[in-house]
């Protein structure tokens, strides 16, 4: 027992000894293959406390510095940073694309892009200087900015002409790119994200001289004669193609579309003559004699008349008042004529004998009023043509019922109300664009068309409305009253050597005292081989002017013989 608490005690004490490392670990001098530049056999060592306390210090400058930073950025200076975030920025903005450009036939470029002054966003548009050509071309509207400089409005838009009907395809399709810019709002990189696709061009079967030219001669004649205005179609007699359309006065389509010239726009908005009224496509006027073909194909088709019958025009038919025997009622002539047979009337244009052939007389049988609506629905008076121009007008004809709406406080019809409508006077109302159309039906020998103002614009199964179906040799009599008419009757102011032209013209009376009169002309030409139709009205001239379409017309021939004489060709 002694000996084991004396071991016991012993170990205690070697417990409680200091341990060397010698004592556990073999010397690392004594171990073969170790690697001493690899530290491989030495021994780690704990880092000292003083290495400690100036890490602890570096750790501590750098939290402050990064504390005070951060105050800095929050606190002192976060206005300041916040508004420069703001400010540097991407915006994706619009590249407008160019609008498509117009051409006439001849491919003469009508309406193209430019640059604007003071505009950099999207292209100005420019017209060419040439005079009446906006009732086709019309003008357009630009995008619009709101007042922080942002568009709420990115497109042209077509105001009028064909910048109106062909808006989809001029327009183009607008791209966007990236801008980005600094805190001042300097402008420090653009990237295009999509391309502009620039609108499609068009090219119009306008020939641009050809319009200038009418344009010139109706507005020389309506200020020398005392006319407010004028219009004009040429259209071809197999396609429907305008060659040419103009409407006097006009306005500048550069200056509407700038729209910087206050005091010229608005004179023109307050002008009572309305440039801005297309006559041609949207003017409604008394037809006069102009109607007078349509009359005798009707009496012609309907067995009313044998062609080659004469009545006795002696200036004025009267018709017995059976209940005024002493006030007959007298429908005037503008002539005594005499004799004349159909081509004879139409040549001469005689009212008394479409008095009789319209309403009857006698022992001559008319038409009736029921008959002569039908005859003039038949060649497009009431219905729109269909031309790619806007606003087109709608004609009407005097009829029972017409009379009834207009006028309840007397709304019998009267034979008197026949007559009258049988020469284009009374309510009937037409478009120059109609009657071109129907004098090329008359051209072509019954073939309505669907007029367009764009080269090609109708295809072969779409530019006829309906055939008008009738005896060749019907469309062969009135043909030859209208050639008669240039070479020896009242349109004889058309008789060139140049070209044979068939005719018929028209003075519509108008006012209460028949004070003033529409002067108008249709024809076609060559007359052999027709390929062009015309109708031209000059507006509201003096009952005593002598002095009417018929003559601008001619100026206008005279142009095309040195200008344009392969429009003139048989």
């Amino acid at each position: 027992m002694h000996n084991i608490i004396r071991k016991f005690k012993k170990s205690l004490d070697h417990s409680s000894r200091e341990i060397n490392p010698e004592d556990i670990f073999i010397d690392s001098a004594n171990l073969p293959g170790l690697n001493r530049d690899r530290f491989e056999g030495r021994m780690e060592r704990p880092i000292g406390e003083r290495t400690f306390f100036f890490f602890k210090i570096f750790l501590a400058i750098v939290i402050v510095s990064l504390a005070g930073k951060l105050w800095g950025l929050q606190v002192k200076d976060g206005k300041v940073y916040a508004e420069v975030s703001e400010n540097n920025r991407l915006d994706r903005t619009i590249v407008f694309a160019d609008r498509g450009v117009i051409y006439d036939r001849n491919k003469l470029p009508l309406a193209e892009n430019s640059i604007k002054p003071g505009e950099e966003d999207f292209a100005g548009r420019k017209y060419a200087p040439i005079q009446g050509l906006a009732a086709v071309l019309g003008y357009v509207k630009f995008p619009q900015k709101d007042s922080s400089g942002r568009y709420y409005d990115e497109s042209y838009h077509g105001q009028a002409g064909v910048e109106k009907i062909y808006d989809y395809q001029l327009s183009g399709v607008n791209g966007s790119k990236l801008i980005e810019s600094d805190a001042r709002g300097e402008i420090t990189s653009e990237s295009i994200v999509e391309s502009p696709r620039k609108g499609l061009d068009l090219t119009l079967a306008i020939d641009a001289r050809l319009t200038e030219e009418l344009y010139k001669a109706i507005s020389a004649a309506a200020k020398l004669r005392g006319f407010t205005g004028g219009a004009a179609v040429i259209m071809d007699t197999e396609t429907g193609e305008i060659l040419a359309l103009t409407s006097y006065p006009e306005y500048d389509p550069s200056v509407v579309t700038a729209g910087t010239d206050k005091e010229e726009i608005k004179r023109l908005l307050n002008d009572k003559s309305k440039p801005f009224l297309n006559r041609a496509v949207s003017g409604l006027y008394t037809p006069g004699s102009i109607v007078k073909p349509i009359v005798a194909l009707g009496a012609l088709s309907e067995d009313v008349i044998d062609p080659g019958k004469s009545i006795l025009s002696t200036g004025a038919l009267t018709l017995p008042n059976p209940y005024d025997p002493a006030h007959p009622s007298v429908f005037k002539d503008w002539k005594a004529h005499g004799w004349v047979n159909m081509r004879e009337a139409l040549a001469v244009s005689s009212d008394v004998y479409f008095y009789e052939v319209g309403g009857g007389f006698q022992n001559q049988p008319g038409l009736g009023i029921t008959k002569l609506d039908k005859y003039f629905s038949l060649f497009g008076m009431t219905e729109k043509t269909g031309i790619d121009l806007p606003a087109e007008g709608e004609g009407y004809i005097a009829n029972p019922e017409w009379k009834e709406r207009t006028f309840p406080e007397d709304p019998v019809w009267r034979i008197g109300n026949t007559y009258h409508t049988a020469i284009g006077q009374y309510g009937t109302q037409v478009t120059p664009v109609a009657a071109a159309r129907w004098t090329a039906a008359l051209a072509n020998g019954g073939t309505l068309l669907v007029p367009t103002v764009v080269k090609g614009g109708h295809s072969e199964d779409k530019r006829v409305l309906r055939k008008i179906d009738l005896p060749e040799g019907d469309w062969e009599i009135v043909r030859e009253g209208m050639y008669q008419s240039v070479h020896g009757g009242v349109a004889s102011g058309l008789s060139t050597p140049e070209v044979q032209i068939a005719a018929k013209t028209g003075t519509a009376e108008l006012g209460v005292h028949k004070e003033f009169v529409n002067s108008w002309v249709t024809g076609f030409f060559p007359y052999k081989n027709p390929r062009y139709a015309f109708a031209l009205i000059m507006e509201k001239g003096p009952v005593a002017n002598l002095v009417g379409a018929t003559s601008v017309m001619r100026q206008v021939i005279d142009w095309m013989t040195l200008n344009t004489p392969e429009y003139l060709l048989n």
